[in-house]
């Protein structure tokens, strides 16, 4: 992405729909993946943006709409490095929202290198759904799990969908993509995985802090390669008789479990 020129008191106005860096930000708005190509992540919307400047990161480039620019711009111009301002239809045909948020920011992607050991961590064994994934991504940092793990076949971390579905629990989580399951011998750390119908009940375990939880992917559930290296297996406790659970809403259980215990 081409750098903007402008001072923060005097954003760049774009109106042309064939502007290079329009281009660039279209594919980032809209491209699930395009962010790793790029190094920088879209947000847009409110919640997204002041859940960043809360966790101390400068974003990049802030951008609006002209509309919202005359009426609130002052708040935010001294928060991003570059401001581009934009006429609201061209701000519309970046949004991937069915009500466009009028203001988004682009920022760094956080790289990290490798996992870090010892630390409560979530693996997402090819998890597809961009849902459930964030929603994960809200528990592992709700229950105290400050990194996760995505597993190669897992949904993009950085997806526009996954941020918006995280609800602004990125900000606060180490996040590393395309990891192999030897990978996670750097962590150190007791894996738990769970299964509908094999393991000891979650509730009648004590769970080893701090631990790695394993979850799977959706239909088939964790891999034969973690199941080998699990150090515990548990399941939930389902009296009402269903077959199972979303993983996302077993993972909040789970994670929930340990951090009661440890706590």
């Amino acid at each position: 992405m081409q750098p903007v020129t402008s001072s923060n008191t005097d954003p760049v106005s774009i109106t042309s729909r064939d502007n290079p860096q329009l281009k660039e930000l279209r594919r980032l708005s809209q491209d699930s993946t395009a962010y790793r190509k790029q190094g920088r992540v879209w947000l847009e919307g409110d919640h997204l943006c002041r859940a960043a400047l809360q966790r101390g990161l400068r974003p990049a480039l802030g951008v609006y709409s002209e509309s919202f620019w005359a009426r609130s711009g002052w708040e935010w111009s001294a928060h991003a490095l570059r401001n581009l301002v934009l006429p609201d239809a061209l701000f519309k045909e970046l949004s991937g929202l069915e009500s466009p948020a009028p203001l988004a920011f682009v920022i760094e992607l956080p790289v990290f290198d490798g996992p870090q050991a010892g630390v409560p961590t979530v693996v997402l064994d090819r998890v597809q759904d961009a849902g459930n994934v964030g929603s994960i991504l809200r528990s592992a940092a709700a229950f105290g799990f400050a990194q996760v793990l995505a597993l190669k076949g897992t949904a993009a971390l950085w997806s526009p969908k996954v941020l918006r579905a995280g609800m602004g629990a990125h900000f606060g989580l180490r996040l590393l993509e395309a990891q192999s399951v030897e990978d996670l011998d750097r962590l150190d750390l007791p894996l738990i995985v769970t299964s509908s119908h094999q393991g000891a009940l979650i509730h009648q375990q004590t769970l080893p802090w701090p631990c790695a939880w394993a979850m799977g992917h959706e239909g088939q559930g964790v891999g034969e390669a973690l199941m080998a290296r699990a150090a515990l297996s548990v399941r939930i406790g389902q009296p009402g008789g269903e077959e199972s659970l979303n993983v996302a809403a077993a993972a909040a259980i789970c994670l929930h479990a340990s951090a009661v215990q440890a706590h």
